[in-house]
C-alpha cells in the first residue's frame, strides 16, 4: 500500500491522558497492556488472528508531523513539554503478538505492549482497529470456507464494504481465512491476494442477445470461459446458450470453465443445470453460485443436494453482516515500580469485564498422538510449563469443569515483534499466512469448529496467575 501517516488516527483521550501522564511525571513509567477479545462472533467456537502486519506498519511509521503538532497546539489544552515530546516521538516499547492465522479464543492476550506509559497507551486505538477488523473478517471467512466443504470460496464484497480500506483489508483477511481469491484488484496488486472474476449482467445486456454476449466473451477468454446464465432465464435461455457456446469452444480445442448462477433457487437451478451440462457432454464444466450467501445458506443448500463447485460470497462476508463487531479491548495489566511489575486489575459488576492482571505469556497444549490442540494456558511472564507431567486444566468460567491432560507438548504462542521499538519480526506473505492458518485450523477438533453449540475450548490460568488475580479481587471492593 502507498504509505500514509496514520499517527493521528487515535482516540483523543489517548492524547489527553498522555499529556496528563507527562504533567504528573508518569510519562516514562513502564506499564503493560493486553489486547484481547471477550466473545467469539456468531457464537462460534474459535476466531482467527489477523491484521498484525498492518498494526506493525502503523507502529513502524509513528511520527507526528509539524502540521499535527500545530493542530494539537491549536486545541489550547496541551503543554509545550508534551508537544515537544510528540514532535520528537520515537516508539521504544516491547511488543509481543500471536502470529496471524492462529486460531484464538476469548480472554487470552493476542498482543502485549510493554513500555513507557504515554507510548503504550497511545497505540491502543490503531492496534484495536487493525486486529478487530481483520480478525472479524478472517473468522467469518474460515466459517464460510468450512461450510463449503472443500469447494472454492471467492470474496466478492468490495462494493458493499465499509470504505476503501474495508474492501482492501477485508479482501486480505478473507484470503487468510481460506478464500481462494477476491474480486478486489488492488488487494492482489498490493498484497498478493489473487484477483478473480468473470462478467456482470451488464455485459450480457450490452449485446443484442444473450448468445451474442456469450460468444463475445468466449472469444476473449476461450480457456477460462465462465458464463453468467441468470440475466434472463437460467434454464430456458442461460444454460442452453452457454451449452451452444461451449460446443463451439470444444470444437475449437478449448475446454470451457463453467457457469455462474447469481439469483433464484440455487439448489433447484444448480441440479437442473448440472443435468443439462452433463447430458450435453460437459461434465467437467463447473457451476459457481453467488447471491447473498453465508455459511448457513451454503451449508443448507449443500445438504439439500445443490450441485455447486464454487461460491462467490460478498456482503455477508466483507461486512460480517451477522455480527459485524469483533469486540477486542486493550487493558492495563501491570505497572512497573522499583524495577518490579506490579499487577493491576479492573473490576466491574459485569463479570466479563473483569480483567486478568500481570505481565503474561500464552501457551497452547497439543496432544502428542493426534496433534490436536487441547487447551490454552495463560501464565505469568517467565513462568515455565512442564509438559513431561500431567496437567489439570480448569475452565475459568466454570471452575468445576476440569480435565487432566497427559502426553502433550506445550508451545508458546506469543512472539516478539518489537524490541525497544525496533522491529525484530518479518511478516509472512498473505499466502504463507493463509497456508499456516489452514494447518492451524486443522489442529482444532471438529466439535470446536461446528456452528451450532460448539465445544468450549479451554483457556485456563496457571495457579500462580490465578492466585494473583484472586488476591487482587479479595483486596478490592466495588
Amino acid at each position: 500500500m502507498n504509505e500514509r501517516n496514520l499517527t493521528m488516527l487515535t482516540d483523543f483521550y489517548e492524547l489527553t491522558m498522555g499529556n496528563g501522564y507527562m504533567q504528573g511525571g508518569m510519562a516514562e513509567r513502564v506499564c503493560c497492556f493486553d489486547l484481547y477479545f471477550r466473545k467469539v462472533p456468531d457464537s462460534g467456537g474459535f476466531a482467527v488472528m489477523c491484521g498484525l502486519e498492518q498494526a506493525i506498519e502503523y507502529i513502524k511509521n509513528l511520527k507526528f508531523s509539524p502540521e499535527d503538532i500545530e493542530f494539537l497546539r491549536g486545541k489550547g489544552i496541551f503543554s509545550e513539554e508534551f508537544l515537544e515530546y510528540l514532535a520528537n516521538f520515537r516508539f521504544c516499547c516491547d511488543v509481543w503478538a500471536v502470529p496471524e492465522g492462529t486460531p484464538i479464543f476469548p480472554n487470552e492476550p493476542l498482543i502485549i505492549v510493554k513500555g513507557p506509559a504515554v507510548q503504550a497507551q497511545f497505540v491502543e486505538t490503531m492496534l484495536l482497529l487493525c486486529i478487530n477488523h481483520q480478525s472479524l473478517i478472517a473468522t467469518k471467512a474460515a466459517r464460510i470456507v468450512k461450510a463449503a466443504d472443500g469447494r472454492a470460496v471467492m470474496e466478492f464484497g468490495s462494493r458493499r464494504a465499509q470504505g476503501g480500506d474495508g474492501a482492501i483489508y477485508g479482501a486480505r483477511a478473507s484470503y487468510i481465512g481460506g478464500c481462494s481469491g477476491t474480486a478486489c484488484t488492488i488487494s492482489d496488486k498490493e498484497m498478493g491476494t489473487p484477483a478473480l472474476g468473470t462478467m456482470a449482467h451488464s455485459w450480457v445486456q450490452m449485446f443484442d442477445s444473450e448468445l451474442e454476449a456469450f460468444r463475445a466473451y468466449a472469444k476473449c477468454y476461450p480457456d477460462s470461459c465462465t458464463l453468467l446464465v441468470d440475466t434472463f432465464n437460467v434454464l430456458k435461455s442461460g444454460v442452453p446458450n452457454a451449452i451452444t457456446v461451449f460446443k463451439e469452444l470444444k470444437a475449437a480445442g478449448h475446454v470451457p470453465a463453467g457457469i455462474r448462477i447469481d439469483s433464484g433457487d440455487i439448489t433447484y437451478l444448480s441440479k437442473k443445470a448440472r443435468k443439462m451440462l452433463d447430458e450435453a457432454g460437459f461434465p467437467e464444466a463447473k457451476i459457481c453460485a453467488s447471491n447473498s450467501l453465508d455459511e448457513y445458506i451454503i451449508e443448507d443448500i449443500l445438504r439439500q443436494g445443490a450441485k455447486i463447485d464454487s461460491f462467490g460470497v460478498g456482503e455477508r462476508l466483507i461486512t460480517s453482516r451477522s455480527e459485524p463487531v469483533f469486540g477486542g479491548v486493550y487493558k492495563l495489566t501491570a505497572v512497573e515500580k522499583d524495577g518490579e511489575m506490579i499487577p493491576k486489575i479492573k473490576l466491574s459488576e459485569n463479570i466479563a469485564k473483569i480483567t486478568t492482571p500481570d505481565f503474561k505469556e500464552l501457551w497452547r497444549f497439543y496432544d502428542n498422538f493426534t496433534g490436536k490442540a487441547i487447551a490454552d494456558l495463560i501464565t505469568c511472564y517467565g513462568e515455565e510449563v512442564d509438559d513431561s507431567k500431567p496437567y489439570t486444566i480448569f475452565d475459568p468460567e466454570h471452575p468445576y469443569k476440569k480435565k487432566t491432560v497427559t502426553d502433550f507438548n506445550a508451545r508458546k504462542l506469543l512472539v516478539k515483534i518489537f524490541d525497544k521499538g525496533n522491529c525484530v519480526y518479518e511478516s509472512p506473505t498473505a499466502t504463507e499466512i493463509r497456508e499456516y492458518c489452514a494447518k492451524q485450523l486443522d489442529t482444532l477438533w471438529d466439535e470446536v469448529k461446528r456452528f451450532e453449540n460448539p465445544h468450549e475450548y479451554y483457556v485456563d490460568l496457571s495457579q500462580k496467575l490465578w492466585d494473583k488475580k484472586q488476591r487482587l479481587l479479595n483486596e478490592s471492593s466495588f
